[in-house]
């Protein structure tokens, strides 16, 4: 019996830990031959001296599981090196199939204390980092279908946040750079599709070297559990994502951890207000709009455990 993801080849990019560990693990189980992205900065701000060393270790579990894989260990917010990741993964393996973007690094501080620094470098890696990945994929499977005269197979899985679905005071940077790749994904959804190549995005809730502190105290395991944030809930998502059967889901936003799937939807209009005349003017919005919020507190605000619906241990 054939392996869902046997004969493809995949990307997985800040795969050397954590999130994208697991995803890579995940799609070599189920068959595809992967490309083990990871820069290997030891500080989850991006801090520290590049290494080879996870991205290598990763490799070798796939490797002594009986996958293929090989590892790559450049910056993908840096657009040379991303065209030369993909380039490594069609040189190595015939073509690209997969590309499941997951780099990212953390620099947290509120709003009015964050220098610019703090500001570029989150929505560089996350943002930047997914569009260079997305246009070098997108050329591949693009080029590869007028070639061949029909659609072709591709398949991306971007990483957004529930930080961007429920804000989080702390990030303004990650929750923008999180808000944008949704964007970047319904767009990519929809430029794709004519060549065969769906894109989703996942809202990931996990317990990694990147959410340690937000999750100290949430859904502690009892001795011998599986954590309920574990990565290993997430893995699974993206391995189906990546499938042949996943070929109807294209442009969808998905919240997964501990064996829970939420399925999105776009955002709905939820009251409106029409004028009686021509133009609104100030008077008769204060004379509409007031009333409707006129329920809320100005500063009215949700913690985000009541938002997110976690629970301490």
């Amino acid at each position: 019996m054939s392996l869902p993801l046997e004969g493809l080849s995949a990307i997985v990019t800040g795969a050397g830990r954590g999130l994208g560990r697991a995803e890579a693990l995940e799609l070599a189980r189920l068959g595809a031959s992967v490309v083990v992205n990871d820069y290997g900065q030891p500080g989850r701000d991006g801090s520290g001296t590049a290494s080879a060393g996870p991205a290598d270790a990763v490799v070798a579990e796939i490797v002594a599981a009986g996958g293929t894989a090989v590892a790559h260990t450049g910056d993908v917010a840096d657009f040379a090196q991303a065209r030369a990741l993909v380039a490594l993964a069609a040189d190595t393996f015939g073509k690209l199939d997969i590309l499941v973007n997951n780099a990212g690094i953390l620099r947290d501080r509120m709003v009015f204390s964050m220098s610019e620094d703090e500001w570029d470098s989150v929505i560089r890696v996350h943002l930047k980092g997914h569009f260079n990945t997305t246009h070098f994929a997108s050329v591949h499977w693009r080029e590869r279908s007028k070639a061949a005269g029909a659609p072709v197979y591709g398949r991306i899985v971007n990483t957004s946040s529930e930080a961007f679905l429920a804000g989080s005071a702390g990030q303004p940077n990650y929750s923008a750079a999180k808000g944008g790749i949704v964007g970047l994904t319904t767009s990519t959804a929809l430029a794709l599709t004519k060549y065969g190549v769906t894109a989703n995005a996942i809202c990931p809730r996990a317990r990694t070297r990147m959410t340690e502190d937000v999750f100290a105290g949430f859904g502690v395991p009892e001795a011998g559990d599986l954590d309920p944030l574990a990565p290993e809930h997430v893995a699974p998502l993206v391995g189906y994502l990546a499938a042949p059967a996943a070929g109807r889901v294209n442009g969808q936003l998905l919240v997964v951890h501990g064996g829970m799937v939420a399925v999105m939807e776009r955002p709905r209009v939820c009251a409106q207000f029409d004028t009686a005349k021509d133009v609104f003017t100030y008077e008769e919005l204060d004379a509409v709009l007031s009333p409707y919020y006129g329920g809320r507190s100005a500063g009215e605000t949700f913690a985000a455990s009541e938002v997110l619906g976690l629970k301490r241990g």
